[in-house]
């Protein structure tokens, strides 16, 4: 759903260029040194990235779910981890506190996190609970008028600069299923809690994970997300179904990107006396990765429209993750086939991309569980027919 497109149109504009004149001239400093410029975070404060999904009596600019897909697909031609340092408060971060938060938890946090003030991080991958969230261990403990917090959190994004957790522990140890799980507002500097070394990661330099691990940390009872227990599994399951969307639109974004990139090679290289884009195999390559980026984009937006219309899109969003994040491997695969040995090179980028791209079949949610959740309401619904 688009409100108005004039205004829409205006951000768009202002991301490509942006896009054009600051990130993608940086990509190569972010991949050498492991940062992000400062300078870039606060024009992407000033551009109000932080607060996209974030409504507008706090501060946001209150984008519908597919006005959110259509600027990534702009911000996102470019290196991942520009995106990633906003995509855990414009996600996963803080939609737990705007989906099921009480209106003193939003009034409190939200208009930091949408001035990117705060960064937020999502914690809920442990060493033993992937996959299979209901499983975590983290405990929260209920003590008086604080609930006290151990445990350990891996592979978070952004935590080494996040300013608060949507943390998912659990507070009935009883209870060692999903009903037993609970969601919290955690300030980032409560004591007890400390960090892992950054992460060494196949690709995406600049954005960083680590272990976060609780130690006794109290948390105030009255940051328990919703003030109601056993209900932290339902909220991360809903932030996750309206991420799988946000990751398809970024794996699209970064489609692009390489597809064009691929191109313009393949018409500036010459083997045997003309362009190899006149060579028919690697024609083949170009057109399947163009149809399958076409369907991608496609799906992404239908499954935006949908939830926007207030349907229940849980297959549609586990479909378009998929699809698009195992599209963009293979657009990837190719690109570097098209460019031969130069795509083999740090020079050319397209090897970094290559790398960059392979994390989104994992998280949020490996494609593998995409599968499952697909088939299962398949099968229920069948069922219930």
């Amino acid at each position: 759903m688009i409100r108005d497109p004039e205004t829409l149109e205006a951000l768009l504009d202002s991301v490509r260029r942006f896009v054009r004149e600051r990130l993608v001239p940086a990509e190569n400093e972010v991949s050498e040194t492991d940062e992000i410029p400062e300078a870039i975070v606060q024009e992407m404060r000033n551009l109000g990235l932080f607060g996209m999904t974030i409504p507008e009596k706090f501060g946001g600019l209150e984008l519908t779910m597919e006005e959110e897909c259509r600027v990534l697909l702009e911000l996102c031609q470019t290196a991942p981890a520009f995106r990633s340092i906003i995509g855990t408060t414009v996600g996963i971060g803080s939609q737990g506190i705007l989906m099921d938060g009480t209106p003193e938890q939003q009034a409190e946090w939200l208009p930091k996190l949408a001035t990117g003030e705060v960064i937020a991080s999502f914690a809920l991958t442990e060493p033993e609970a992937g996959s299979d969230a209901a499983s975590l261990r983290t405990t929260a403990i209920r003590d008086g008028d604080h609930y006290i917090v151990n445990g350990t959190k891996r592979y978070i994004t952004n935590a080494p600069h996040a300013g608060m957790f949507t943390l998912m522990a659990r507070t009935n140890p009883q209870d060692k299923g999903a009903g037993g799980v609970s969601s919290f507002i955690v300030d980032a500097k409560t004591p007890g809690i400390s960090f892992g070394k950054y992460d060494k990661k196949m690709g995406q330099r600049g954005a960083h994970t680590c272990d976060v691990i609780f130690d006794n940390v109290k948390v105030p009872a009255g940051n328990l997300i919703g003030l109601q227990e056993g209900r932290g599994f339902k909220t991360a399951m809903k932030v996750l179904e309206k991420g799988r969307i946000h990751i398809a639109a970024v794996a699209v974004g970064v489609a692009k990107r390489i597809l064009r990139d691929a191109l313009q090679y393949a018409l500036e290289r010459k083997q045997f006396g003309q362009p190899i884009s006149d060579f028919q195999l690697v024609q083949a390559m170009l057109a399947d990765s163009q149809a399958e980026l076409y369907a991608a984009e496609c799906m992404t937006l239908d499954a935006a429209r949908r939830r926007d219309d207030g349907h229940n899109v849980s297959t549609e969003a586990s479909c378009a993750k998929m699809f698009a994040t195992e599209m963009c491997g293979r657009v990837a695969d190719r690109a570097v086939q098209i460019l031969g040995g130069a795509g083999y090179m740090a020079e050319y980028g397209i090897e970094r991309f290559y790398r960059d791209v392979r994390l989104f079949r994992l998280y949020e949610g490996t494609t593998q569980i995409q599968q499952i959740i697909i088939a299962r309401n398949m099968v229920r619904e069948a069922r219930n027919a």
